[in-house]
């Protein structure tokens, strides 16, 4: 894992000059700490949204919403466009005329499907929560995102960006080796489409300064990854707001990890 001691300079300014963000699936794991250290961040976005099914069922999250100024939860199911929908009302009229300037699509399922195991069923609900998901929350949070675009120039967070939550695991070149022994149809599938859907929006929005750029975050500990992972939540995160921080044109439609590392498709 990539630590550069000068990275933490690097995203405070970033991050102070990003004026708001909204981060789906915020009631666990990567998305909560996402929201936990961007509200205790001394430059930090005014805004930080944080979105989840069922926020009431999220002790944490509340306890950061009430604990820190300018966090504001909203409920969304990111596989219901009525609920999109509302969401989007919502968060316009907390965000106004200056728009988002970060959407991250983190919310997302998985688990383990081997051969035996696979089902359509199961197939087609991975598939619409972690491509179809991201695609449909991005395509409806569009004009916010173009709001923020028409304020500076180049291209980062500090303008417009989509950062879809995506993983190594949606590498076809990688799925080899020991990689190969994790058995996830349905998660690879959905995220190797995620990544797809990615140079998509990138080859769509490069002209409006949007930036597009899909994240691995590591094999990180959480319920979805499971106790052996290699990475903390705190360690993954903190990674990876670093790497958010530095993106730039040169990042527009990539795929890369937590370190800032380029992964083959």
């Amino acid at each position: 894992m990539r630590c550069v001691p000068s990275t933490a300079l690097m995203m405070s300014g970033a991050l102070s000059k990003c004026r708001a963000v909204l981060v789906t699936g915020a009631s666990r794991g990567i998305g909560l700490q996402i929201v936990k250290d961007l509200a205790t961040k001394t430059e930090r976005p005014a805004l930080i949204i944080a979105t989840a099914r069922n926020p009431a069922a999220s002790e944490d999250l509340q306890r950061v919403a009430k604990e820190s100024s300018g966090v504001h939860v909203v409920t969304l199911d990111v596989t219901c466009q009525a609920s999109i929908d509302a969401a989007v009302e919502e968060a316009s009229s907390l965000l106004g005329a200056e728009g988002l300037n970060c959407l991250i699509n983190n919310a997302g399922i998985g688990k383990t499907m081997n051969l035996e195991m696979v089902t359509a069923e199961e197939m087609l609900k991975t598939y619409e929560s972690n491509t179809v998901a991201p695609l449909m929350v991005t395509k409806a949070f569009l004009p916010l995102l173009r709001a923020a675009a028409m304020h500076g120039s180049g291209m980062g967070i500090h303008r417009a960006a989509v950062i879809n939550m995506s993983s190594n695991l949606g590498s076809i070149q990688l799925n080899q080796g020991a990689l190969a022994e994790i058995k996830y149809y349905g998660y690879r599938a959905s995220k190797a489409a995620l990544n797809m859907v990615t140079r998509c929006l990138a080859v769509d929005l490069v002209t409006e300064g949007i930036l597009c750029v899909a994240i691995h975050p590591g094999w990180v500990r959480t319920d979805m990854g499971g106790p052996q992972g290699e990475l903390s939540v705190e360690e993954s995160v903190s990674s990876v707001l670093s790497v958010l921080a530095g993106l730039s044109e040169k990042d527009h439609g990539g795929y890369l990890d937590y370190t800032g590392k380029t992964l083959p498709w």
